[in-house]
C-alpha cells in the first residue's frame, strides 16, 4: 500500500510535532514500509494563495488508493483541495493539537481555525492524536470514534540519571519554541519576584519561528534586570538538549495549551520534576507525584510553585524521585511506532 506523509516545511525541524513525525517516518521505513515524504512549501498555518496552490498540487500528485497522512498543521493549506480527494485517497490526519487553541490568536483568528478544523476533520478517513485531550476535540467534529486513535509519542531514555548536587543555584530548564503559547513571559514575570532566591533559568527553543515573541521575551528579561539569571540558548541539537536535561534540577514550562507535550515526557525520562500548568493534555502526561501544576495564566500560583521548588529541598527530592519512577513507564520510540502503525491500520479500515 502506497503511503505519503505531508508536512508543512522541512521534516527535520526541532519541535515536538515535527520530531514525532520524523520518528514515525523513520520507524515505518525501518519496518520496510515505503514512505514518500512531501515537504510542503509556504507558510503555515496562516496560508496564502501560493501555499494553498502548492499544497493542492502535492495532494493531487499522490497515487490513487494511497494512504496520505497529513500533519494537522498542514490542513489550512488543503482546505480547498481536500474534499475533491476523499473518494480516491485514504486521508489520515496526524493531529498534534487544535490550531484554534494557539495562544495569541485574535478571537476572529481562533474562530477561523476552529471552523476550518470542524469542517475538515470529518472529511478524513481517520485521525491519530498524541493524547485523549486532542482526540476528544477531533471526535467532537463528527469523525467516528473508532476512526480516531490515541498514540503517545515515545521518549529517548538516557543511559543514566545525573542527579545534580545540592550546592549552587537551582538550575531551571525550559524547553520549547519561543511562542506565546509556551508561557515564557509569564515565567519571567513570576521569577522576577523571586530574584532573592538562588536560581538560574536556561531556555532552549527556537528564537526565529516567532520573532515578535522572542523580541518581547528579551525585552521582558531586560525590564526585570534578569539578563544575568536567564539564558536564551535558542534551538539546540538533540545531544546538546540531552546535556541540558542532565545538568538541570527542575523542568519548567507554563504552557497555555499542549496537545501532549513531548518535552514534559522527555524531562520525566531524565528524572526531572516538572512545574507547569493544568492546560490541555499536560495533567495526563505529567503525574502529580512528579510535578507542581498550576492553572494556566496564573502568575501568583506559578510564583508560589517556583518558590516551593527552589526553597524546599525535601519537596524537590520527593518530586525528583517521582519523576525517576515515571521514567520507567514511558514508552520508547520502537514501542510508540508499533502502536502508531497499529493505529493507522485501525483508522483506515
Amino acid at each position: 500500500m502506497a503511503l505519503a506523509f505531508l508536512v508543512p516545511g522541512r521534516l527535520d525541524q526541532l519541535t515536538g510535532g515535527y520530531l514525532y513525525d520524523w520518528h514515525v517516518v523513520d520507524g515505518l521505513r525501518a519496518r520496510g514500509r515505503a514512505v514518500d515524504v512531501v515537504e510542503l512549501p509556504g507558510r503555515y498555518p496562516d496560508v496564502d494563495a501560493d501555499t494553498r496552490h502548492a499544497a493542492a498540487n502535492a495532494l493531487a500528485g499522490t497515487t490513487d488508493g494511497s494512504t496520505v497522512v497529513i500533519d494537522g498543521l498542514a490542513l489550512p493549506g488543503l482546505a480547498d483541495a481536500l474534499p475533491a480527494h476523499t473518494g480516491r485517497l485514504k486521508l489520515v490526519g496526524f493531529i498534534h493539537h487544535p490550531l484554534s487553541l494557539e495562544t495569541g490568536l485574535s478571537p476572529a483568528g481562533a474562530r477561523h481555525y476552529a471552523q476550518l478544523e470542524s469542517d475538515l476533520w470529518p472529511l478524513l478517513k481517520g485521525a491519530i492524536c498524541p493524547s485523549e485531550n486532542t482526540a476528544q476535540a477531533v471526535r467532537a467534529s463528527g469523525l467516528p470514534p473508532d476512526h480516531v486513535a490515541v498514540v503517545a509519542p515515545g521518549t529517548a531514555r538516557p543511559s543514566y540519571f545525573r542527579l545534580p548536587k545540592g550546592e549552587g543555584p537551582v538550575q531551571l530548564l525550559a524547553v520549547g519554541t519561543i511562542t506565546p503559547r509556551k508561557g515564557h513571559l509569564l515565567l519571567v514575570d513570576a521569577l522576577a519576584s523571586l530574584r532573592d532566591l538562588a536560581w538560574q533559568l536556561t531556555c532552549i527553543g527556537s528564537l526565529d519561528r516567532d520573532p515578535a515573541a522572542a523580541f518581547a521575551l528579551r525585552q521582558r528579561i531586560a525590564q526585570h534586570g534578569l539578563g544575568d539569571r536567564i539564558t536564551l540558548l535558542g534551538e539546540q541539537s538533540p545531544d546538546q538538549l540531552a546535556q541540558a536535561y542532565q545538568h538541570a534540577h527542575v523542568f519548567v514550562l507554563p504552557s497555555y495549551h499542549e496537545g501532549y507535550g513531548m518535552v514534559f515526557a522527555e524531562a520525566l525520562a531524565h528524572g526531572l520534576p516538572v512545574i507547569s500548568t493544568t492546560a490541555g493534555a499536560i495533567a495526563s502526561t505529567v503525574p502529580a507525584h512528579a510535578s507542581l501544576l498550576v492553572p494556566p495564566g496564573d502568575e501568583a500560583a506559578l510564583r508560589e510553585a517556583l518558590q516551593q521548588m527552589v526553597m524546599d529541598d525535601a519537596l524537590r527530592a520527593r518530586l525528583t524521585a517521582g519523576a525517576v519512577e515515571v521514567a520507567d513507564t514511558l514508552p520508547d520510540w520502537d514501542t510508540a511506532v508499533d502502536r502508531w502503525v497499529a493505529a493507522l491500520d485501525q483508522v483506515t479500515r
